[in-house]
């Protein structure tokens, strides 16, 4: 059971480093070795693009992303459509791409443990996983004040960690000029370059310019993605 202090010292925490040292000594509290939390704005935002802490390994992190393994995890699929926690062990994993995934996930002290969705009031999407390297399957399911604990928990790092996912939001956010925010807008009513050209008053040509350079920098190739992507980060308003 962790105290009410120590899990306000999650909103006292200065910076990431703070916070994560934090959270992972909680998590140690409770008995887990390893902690993770990962969060994004709304379901939109790809889940690379999370804000996430973590003391897993750097090496399964590394392979973990580099595979997109979110894309078989079933914490992740479970946690997209279920408020209710999912409990690591041998049955979780189905068929052999998960069987695949936990085998490795083991081979990085990852053997048993808890993941609770979180579902956020501002729309945010997330997972938090506390995970141990024995294999306790029975304490994770059965222990109801563990899990409550861990809520508790769940609820005190999504509201103490807003500040952090806000900052990281706003670097990866995409600056427009004034021109190229004009062009955009447009062209989200369905314009096409020419009809541009005649609202703005430029040649189609310098619309075109415009375009391109907006798809580059959402790194995107078509300006349909490009429209998509600006509505989701508020640059313009949906037609």
């Amino acid at each position: 059971m962790v105290s009410l202090h120590n899990l306000l010292e999650l909103f006292n925490a200065q910076n990431v480093d703070e916070w994560r040292t934090t959270l992972i000594h909680l998590g140690q509290q409770l008995g887990y070795e390893h902690s993770l939390f990962g969060i994004v704005g709304n379901r939109a935002i790809p889940l690379e693009s999370a804000f996430l802490v973590s003391n897993y390994s750097d090496q399964w992190r590394t392979t973990y992303d580099k595979h997109r393994m979110h894309t078989v995890d079933p914490t992740v699929s479970h946690c997209l459509s279920s408020a209710m926690p999912i409990i690591w062990e041998p049955a979780t994993f189905n068929g052999n791409d998960q069987n695949e995934f936990y085998e490795q996930a083991r081979g990085y002290g990852l053997r048993s443990g808890i993941t609770l969705p979180i579902h956020g009031s501002q729309g945010e999407f997330g997972v938090m996983s506390f995970v141990s390297s024995t294999a306790d399957h029975a304490l994770n399911r059965n222990s109801i004040e563990a899990q409550a604990s861990l809520s508790l928990l769940r609820d005190y790092a999504l509201e103490s960690s807003r500040k952090f996912l806000q900052a990281q939001q706003s670097r990866q956010a995409v600056k427009l000029t004034e021109r190229e925010q004009e062009c955009l807008k447009w062209v989200a009513t369905g314009k096409s370059s020419w009809e541009v050209s005649r609202i703005l008053g430029r040649s189609e040509a310098t619309i075109n310019f415009h375009m391109a350079n907006i798809m580059r920098k959402f790194d995107v190739q078509t300006r349909q993605l490009a429209v998509v992507k600006a509505i989701k980060q508020g640059l313009v308003a949906p037609a």
